[in-house]
């Protein structure tokens, strides 16, 4: 999941080299942590919050495949 997250994080952005992901795995849940630089979060959160939507819909989608569930935090 976290290589799913920072693929599209990196097409997105300006400056894919101060992209960073961490992943917090509990037993059912993991917490992706999303980290861009500051001139960025406004390309990753989208209009109205749509673009972090909609990557939120497709980790969702793809961790249900492996039977977790991800939840996805952009931190400024």
């Amino acid at each position: 999941m976290k290589e799913l997250v920072l693929y599209m994080a990196k097409a997105l952005v300006d400056h894919p080299e101060q992209v960073e992901v961490n992943e917090i795995e509990g037993e059912q849940t993991s917490v992706i942590e999303l980290k861009v630089a500051k001139d960025d979060l406004g390309k990753i959160i989208g209009k109205q919050g749509r673009t972090a939507r909609a990557m939120r819909t497709i980790l969702s989608a793809a961790s249900t495949k492996i039977k977790k569930r991800s939840v996805l935090e952009i931190i400024e």
